[in-house]
C-alpha cells in the first residue's frame, strides 16, 4: 500500500479525497531550498497584514497578535529552533502554519486577499532586491581596491597586448582602469536592474486579483517598493527580473574570468609580472616548490556555473503560458547560487588585489622584447611627413632588421636607421623609449601617467 501523509493536505487540501502520495510530496517540496526566504515571507506578511487592518480586513487586536506572532516566528528562525515540514511544501505554508499554531485561528485570517502565487513573486523580489545591494557594494569595494593598486603603480610601465603579442606599452595602472571601467558597467547594470526589481506583485492573488478592498499601493510603502506592478497575470508570472539579474550576474563573471585569466598568466613563471598572497594561494600535495593561483583560478571556474543558470531560468520560462505554473518553483535554486557566487567572487577578489605584488623589471623586460614601440616610430615618421602606409612599411623593415639584429628599436644606431628613411634624425630615440611612448599618449583616455592620475580622480569621485 503507498504510503500517503495527510498532514499534507492541512492548507488546501478541502478539495481532495485521499492524501498526497509520499514521493509527490517529496518531489514537488520547495522548503529545502526556499526556506531561505523566510525573512522575506515574513516582511510581506506583516506588510500584508497591518494593509488588511488599515481597509477593514483585520481589526488592530488581530493585526497585532499576527505581526507579534511572526516576529516571534522569526526569531524562532534565526535561533535555530523551528522545524522545516516537508509536508507543508514551501516556506510560505510552513510560517502560516506555526502562525496559526500560536495565535489561533486569526492566523488563518492572514492569507485573505492574497495566493502563494503573489506572495512567493514578492518574497522573490524582496530577495533580489537585497542581493542587488549587496552585490552593488561588493562590486564598490572591488573598484577601491583597483584604484588603491592603480595609483600605486600608475607610472609602472608593462606591455600591452592583442592577441597576447606585445602591442604598445602602457602603465600598469593604466590597465587595472580597464578592469575598474568594466566593473562600472556591471555596477550601472545591477542599479538598473533595480529598478525593474522594484515593483509589487502582492494584490495580483491566484492570477486575476482580489475581491477584497486592498491598498496595494499602502503595501508598496511600506515595503520599500516603487510602485506595484500593474496586470496580475503578468504579476504573478513575471521571471524577468529573475532573468536580468542572472543575466547581470553573468556578465559580471565574465569580466571577473578574464581579470582572473590574466592574473593566471601573470602570475606565472614565465611572464612573473606579479606575485599573489600565499593566503589566497594554495600548494601542490606532490610538487614543493608550487604556488598556486587557486583563488581567481576557481573564479574563472564559477562563471561557467552562473552562465548554466541564465540557460536554465531561460529555459524555464519559454515555453510557460500565462500565468503561474508550478515550472517557476524551479526558479530559486539557480537565482539563489547566483547571487551567493557573484558575492564571494567579489569579496575574495577585493581581499585579493590589495595584496597584489607588481615586478616592474619583469614587466619592463618583457616590454622591451616585443618591438612596442614599433608604432611611435611610425607615427614619428608620419609627423615627419611621411604617408602612414610608407611609414609603416619603413618601419617593418626596421623590425625586421632589428630582429636579425637581435636588438631593440631604441638600441639600433641612427645610421642603421637611416637606411630604411631619411627623414629619421637623432631626436627619433626620444620616442623610441618605452617612458616616451607612455608619456606621448597624454590624452583623455590614454595611458601617460598624467592621464591616469586624472583617470583615478574621476573615478574616486563616481564612487563618492
Amino acid at each position: 500500500m503507498t504510503d500517503r501523509d495527510e498532514a499534507s493536505n492541512k492548507l488546501w487540501g478541502g478539495r481532495f479525497s485521499e492524501g498526497t502520495d509520499s514521493l509527490v510530496q517529496r518531489f514537488t517540496a520547495s522548503v529545502t531550498f526556499d526556506q531561505r526566504l523566510y525573512r522575506h515571507d515574513i516582511m510581506g506578511s506583516k506588510a500584508h497584514a497591518r494593509m488588511l487592518q488599515h481597509v477593514g480586513v483585520l481589526t488592530e487586536k488581530e493585526r497585532d497578535a499576527i505581526v507579534t506572532g511572526l516576529d516571534d516566528i522569526l526569531q524562532d528562525i534565526e535561533a535555530g529552533q523551528f522545524s522545516w515540514s516537508v509536508a507543508l511544501e514551501d516556506v510560505h505554508m510552513n510560517i502560516e502554519a506555526r502562525l496559526t499554531d500560536r495565535i489561533g485561528d486569526v492566523g488563518k485570517k492572514l492569507h485573505t486577499g492574497r495566493s502563494r502565487n503573489d506572495q512567493v513573486a514578492t518574497d522573490i523580489r524582496l530577495y533580489v532586491r537585497a542581493d542587488i545591494d549587496q552585490v552593488v557594494a561588493g562590486i564598490v569595494a572591488l573598484q577601491q581596491a583597483l584604484l588603491d593598486l592603480a595609483e600605486r603603480e600608475q607610472a609602472t610601465i608593462m606591455p600591452g597586448f592583442t592577441h597576447l603579442q606585445t602591442a604598445q606599452p602602457v602603465t600598469f595602472g593604466h590597465h587595472m582602469l580597464a578592469w575598474f571601467e568594466m566593473l562600472q558597467r556591471d555596477r550601472e547594470r545591477f542599479v538598473d536592474c533595480r529598478k525593474r526589481v522594484n515593483h509589487l506583485p502582492l494584490g495580483a492573488a491566484a492570477l486575476a486579483g482580489t475581491t477584497f478592498p486592498i491598498d496595494r499601493e499602502f503595501v508598496a510603502r511600506e515595503l520599500g517598493f516603487d510602485g506595484v506592478a500593474g496586470n496580475s497575470l503578468d504579476a504573478v508570472s513575471d521571471r524577468d527580473f529573475a532573468i536580468e539579474f542572472t543575466a547581470a550576474s553573468a556578465l559580471l563573471m565574465t569580466h571577473l574570468s578574464r581579470f582572473s585569466e590574466e592574473l593566471i598568466i601573470w602570475v606565472s613563471a614565465q611572464f612573473g609580472f606579479i606575485e599573489l598572497d600565499d593566503r589566497f594561494c594554495t600548494g601542490s600535495s606532490i610538487m614543493p616548490q608550487k604556488k598556486n593561483p587557486d583563488v581567481p583560478e576557481l573564479v574563472r571556474g564559477k562563471t561557467g556555473r552562473v552562465n548554466g543558470h541564465l540557460v536554465a531560468l531561460l529555459t524555464l520560462m519559454k515555453g510557460q503560458p500565462l500565468a503561474y505554473n508550478k515550472d517557476n518553483q524551479e526558479d530559486k535554486e539557480p537565482l539563489f547560487d547566483t547571487g551567493d557566487t557573484v558575492k564571494d567572487c567579489l569579496a575574495v577578489f577585493a581581499g585579493m588585489v590589495p595584496g597584489i605584488k607588481v615586478k616592474p623589471a619583469a614587466m619592463r623586460a618583457a616590454a622591451l622584447k616585443g618591438y612596442a614601440t614599433a608604432t611611435d616610430l611610425a607615427d614619428y615618421l608620419v609627423r615627419k611627413g611621411v604617408a602612414f602606409r610608407d611609414a609603416h612599411e619603413v618601419v617593418g623593415k626596421s623590425v625586421a632588421f632589428a630582429i636579425a639584429a637581435g636588438k631593440d628599436l631604441a638600441e639600433l644606431s641612427l645610421e642603421n636607421l637611416r637606411q630604411f628613411s631619411a627623414h629619421i634624425d637623432q631626436d627619433v630615440f626620444a620616442v623610441l623609449t618605452l617612458e616616451g611612448s607612455v608619456q606621448a599618449r597624454n590624452h583623455f583616455g590614454g595611458t601617460a601617467p598624467a592621464q591616469v592620475k586624472a583617470a583615478i580622480a574621476r573615478a574616486r569621485a563616481s564612487l563618492s
